[in-house]
């Protein structure tokens, strides 16, 4: 099965027939509640990354749950839809990136399921390169798409002053984002699959903006709700039937 983390309009898909809701308990503490559809005759999962009202902050967010619940009830490849801030100049708003790696300056949060062992897993290639050729073909004709960046994840909810996207700039950084991380982590080492299409939604703080607002970020992702639902879904229909990926051997001599 397919899982998708992602907004509202990605789950209104008008050639997606409804199956069932499943609420999954986890060792975890929260319950998410995720849809199955049928699409194009695969199942798919859709998951509201910040709850079904929108209303759980970044750090908030149990990811540990969400990833917990995919896996429970067999999900083993997840697509996330992101919305970034541009440090890049090149990426202007309403572009798309597919990131090909990540910076992880989040603090506090739950990052691994393995607290009581150790267990190094590999992220030579932090994305699945599966899903990004997928996500890449689908977004071809429907948005300016870069294929390559860097997503620099944050811990929010503010957002970042000037000086840190100059360090995360001088660090490689292209894209800044507060949810990408630990959900990547977590699904690695759940041997899931999992890559993420991130719409540009405002140039990052000190770039080009004196002022960062809220509300422009959600306004130009509701904008692009649709192209976004319908890159996914074509997404969906690109993946192989069969798995070809190192992902699902991520646990293979990480366990010391």
């Amino acid at each position: 099965m397919i899982g998708i983390i992602g907004g509202t309009g990605i789950y209104e898909q008008k050639n997606a027939e409804e199956i069932r809701k499943e609420v999954v308990k986890t060792p975890y503490g929260d319950e998410p509640e995720i849809k199955i559809v049928s699409f194009e005759g695969k199942e798919v999962a859709f998951l509201p990354r910040h709850g079904k009202s929108h209303n759980v902050p970044p750090h908030k967010i149990n990811y540990r749950a969400n990833i917990f619940a995919l896996k429970e009830i067999g999900v083993n490849r997840i697509m996330t839809m992101n919305s970034v801030g541009s440090i890049n100049e090149s990426f202007a708003t309403g572009d798309v990136v597919i990131p090909t790696d990540f910076l992880d300056f989040t603090k506090g949060r739950e990052s691994t399921f393995y607290d009581d062992k150790v267990v190094h897993t590999d992220f030579s290639r932090p994305y699945c390169p599966e899903i990004r050729n997928a996500l890449i073909k689908a977004a071809d004709t429907k948005a300016k798409v870069f294929p390559m960046g860097v997503y620099a994840c944050t811990q929010g909810p503010r957002f970042e002053t000037p000086a840190e996207i100059k360090m995360i700039k001088t660090l490689g950084g292209d894209i800044v984002g507060m949810t990408g991380v630990p959900e990547v982590v977590l699904a690695r080492e759940m041997e899931m699959c999992y890559g993420s299409l991130c719409i540009v939604a405002n140039f990052a703080s000190g770039i080009k903006e004196d002022r960062l607002t809220a509300t422009e970020v959600t306004d130009i992702v509701k904008k692009n709700e649709e192209m976004l639902g319908e890159i996914i879904m074509r997404a969906v229909k690109g993946i192989p039937d069969t798995r070809e990926c190192e992902c699902g051997k991520a646990l293979s001599g990480a366990m010391v």
